[in-house]
């Protein structure tokens, strides 16, 4: 089964894709994304193209011991389903995971999804089972590459990505190269605070825009909303309210979704307006799932963020959602592991 990944209209000037940088004839790689909902696994080809993807819920309770063979298992499945079609063989493995990770050491440090995970050298491992070199990176990192290689940031020189989904990553390209940051974990734009002594975010701080924004904390805040405002709603019906319940009440009119879904709106355009005087992006990408909800999300946050950010900067970016949808973490693995590649023949 092969998956191409989607593109929604011409660049400004066509950046290098995978495909260029690694020349006719470059090997496909194998991607895998480690998330702490699924599991998705890939043959890649240079020209953005999934083979054999494949997909399972993480069941993260069930331990590294577990998932980790698990996943290689769905690596070889990938690899054989692709040979299948006549792509291979794979010449290297790209992973891409939640931090906290050392990308450079190749180790999972103890990533915030996965609990248990402490100090797993997922790199070493992914190397032995496939025979081949293999490559790790944050995967809102890892999505930023995608993007900019394969979707929404085509043509850009400078682009922020934000992944809106069970909690807030970011990653960003700047000047044409990936930045990492000193410590490797450079991007962490859901840590950015939006609201000074707020709410209690995982990371510790008080008014992380993630402890806002996250599909996560969206739900969480419309279920405290129901427990002390007394008003009908239609999230009432909803035992467990998500946040695309909260979208939808906002755009059936729903007097309380439209608050939470207003102030979710408010503080990512806020953060989005900081990035974008601090960066003077091309482009700022949104993806992820909270971003499914579309205009509901895009319209609000692109307005107040360019009416916000400083007159210079304003006027050269564009707010946009994302164009790879739920394989974006795959496709940006497979980057890195074509990035890989292209350097060890340079050497």
């Amino acid at each position: 089964m092969s998956y191409r990944t989607g593109h929604s209209g011409p660049s400004v000037h066509r950046r290098m894709t995978g495909e260029d940088r690694m020349g006719d004839g470059a090997k496909p790689v194998l991607a895998l994304d480690i998330g702490g909902t699924k599991l998705a696994v890939a043959v890649v080809t240079p020209d953005g193209v999934l083979h054999g993807y494949r997909i399972e819920p993480t069941r993260r309770e069930e331990g590294p011991g577990v998932i980790i063979p698990r996943l290689f298992a769905m690596g070889r499945a990938a690899i054989a389903s692709a040979a299948d079609e006549g792509i291979g063989p794979v010449g290297a493995v790209g992973i891409s995971c939640g931090g906290p990770l050392d990308a450079a050491a190749g180790v999972l440090v103890n990533p915030l999804h996965l609990p248990g995970w402490i100090d797993i050298p997922i790199v070493r491992m992914a190397a032995e089972a496939f025979g081949i070199p293999a490559v790790l990176e944050n995967d809102a990192t890892a999505g930023a590459l995608a993007e900019y290689r394969f979707g929404a940031g085509r043509g850009a020189s400078t682009e922020l990505y934000l992944t809106v989904s069970t909690g807030i990553g970011g990653g960003a390209i700047v000047d044409g190269r990936l930045h990492r940051g000193a410590a490797g974990n450079g991007g962490e734009f859901g840590h950015i605070m939006v609201r000074p002594g707020g709410r209690t975010c995982l990371c510790g701080r008080l008014g992380c825009l993630e402890a806002y924004a996250s599909g996560t904390s969206i739900a969480t805040r419309a279920v405290e909303a129901l427990a002390v405002d007394d008003r009908a709603s239609v999230l009432r019906d909803i035992e467990r309210p998500t946040a695309a319940d909260v979208a939808h009440g906002f755009e059936s009119g729903d007097a309380l979704a439209s608050e939470l879904w207003t102030e979710t709106a408010d503080v990512l355009a806020s953060a989005v307006t900081d990035l974008i005087n601090v960066f003077e992006p091309d482009v700022v990408i949104l993806g992820g799932g909270v971003t499914r909800s579309g205009a509901a999300l895009l319209d609000p946050v692109r307005s107040s963020a360019l009416y916000s950010a400083m007159r210079p900067a304003a006027a050269k970016v564009d707010i946009v959602l994302a164009e790879l949808g739920d394989t974006v973490c795959v496709v940006g693995a497979a980057a890195l592991a074509f990035d890989a590649l292209s350097e060890a023949a340079h050497v």
